[in-house]
């Protein structure tokens, strides 16, 4: 395959997110091969099964997107000790109705940044049940929980020297698995 599309979700709004700042240095990260498409969830509708029939246009999109992608790249900041609602929405959104789920065997990678100590290890733990049970193969290994700190990024909104070489070994695991679950 001489392109693999990558469909990235973060999950934060904020304009000035570090998660959306993470996924942008991350996949500076990737081969040539790989291209990266971060989707749109802060238009979608809040999910409601009465509207499974008449899924909106921006939902239709979505799933497209999601669709269409070779594998998916899942950056999340935690909130409350799980994933937030907006990124929630999403899924529920892509997942639906029951039956029509865009996600079935698309290899995914999760990981996400945050101010705190844990990184977002709990609500990276609560993605990841939730990708299995709609059947998404998602990478076990390396897990990545990043606490935001001086020198993360480089001046040039890059992954920064000191977590370049843990990185570029995630990413490169990342596009082993992905070539595996597309081939």
């Amino acid at each position: 395959m001489s392109q693999y599309q990558i469909a990235v979700i973060v999950g934060s709004l904020r304009k000035d997110s570090f998660n959306r700042k993470f996924a942008d240095a991350l996949v500076k990260l990737a081969p040539p091969e790989f291209a990266f498409k971060q989707l749109s969830i802060g238009n979608l509708p809040l999910y409601n099964q009465d509207d499974d029939a008449h899924q909106a246009d921006v939902v239709q999109q979505l799933k497209r997107d999601i669709k269409t992608a070779h594998g998916l790249l899942f950056v999340t900041p935690e909130y409350n000790r799980s994933i937030p609602g907006v990124l929630k929405n999403a899924i529920d959104h892509a997942s639906r109705p029951y039956g029509q789920s865009a996600f079935p065997g698309k290899p995914a990678g999760v990981l996400g940044v945050s101010i705190g100590a844990i990184g977002t290890a709990l609500a990276q733990r609560q993605l990841r049940g939730i990708l299995a049970y709609l059947d998404v193969l998602t990478m076990g290994q390396p897990e990545v929980y990043i606490t935001v700190k001086d020198g993360l990024f480089d001046d040039a909104g890059g992954i920064g020297p000191g977590s370049r070489k843990f990185l570029q070994s995630w990413m490169d695991q990342y596009v082993a698995w992905v070539k595996k679950h597309t081939a």
